[in-house]
């Protein structure tokens, strides 16, 4: 079993802004599998979905950024998912507007929600894919928690889907191939 997580913050004015990027697109993902987030609980809603021959959950956890770790280890827990078989989605100030970073280890880089899955599963090795917001010019929560100028939602809405496409080739076949592919 494979686990998706999209790290955001639940809730309307939150919605579809620069912090809000894994909702984004593991939303986006869900509907290529054809499931929806119609599933309730660890702290997070969640759909089930096949993709080839492997059970995927995918998850948003309904935290808030900063706990995000909370509902992550319950699902890895309750469901016996290896933290191998974990990838999270999640925006990144450090990379430039709509490209994308896969790592498969690291450090939080400030981001709180990472830190949050970091501390609750006791360990930083675990698949990322990081959608490139850019650098707030001015206060950095301002900025995560405002939506996109229409300038960069063009490029955000490419970094979505080709994130979506970088999921289905880390499924499919590898992370590695994913990150050959995408980390240029």
């Amino acid at each position: 079993m494979i686990l998706v997580v999209g790290l955001g913050n639940p809730g309307r004015e939150y919605a579809h802004t620069h912090h809000n990027m894994g909702f984004d697109v593991v939303d986006k993902f869900a509907d290529s599998l054809g499931v929806s987030f119609d599933r309730e609980g660890f702290k997070g809603i969640y759909a089930k979905a096949k993709y080839f021959d492997h059970d995927i959950i995918i998850l948003k956890p309904q935290t808030y950024m900063n706990l995000s770790g909370e509902s992550v280890v319950q699902v890895l827990n309750f469901f016996k998912i290896s933290i191998d078989d974990m990838i999270v989605v999640f925006d990144d100030m450090d990379i430039p507007v709509g490209h994308l970073k896969l790592k498969i280890k690291g450090s939080s880089g400030g981001h709180n929600g990472i830190k949050s899955i970091i501390n609750s599963i006791g360990t930083d090795e675990f698949k990322r894919i990081k959608v490139g917001i850019g650098k707030a010019e001015h206060d950095v929560i301002d900025y995560v928690l405002t939506k996109p100028s229409k300038e960069d939602e063009a490029f955000l809405q490419e970094a979505q889907n080709n994130a979506v496409d970088a999921l289905k080739i880390a499924i499919k076949e590898s992370f590695n191939k994913a990150m050959t592919i995408y980390n240029k």
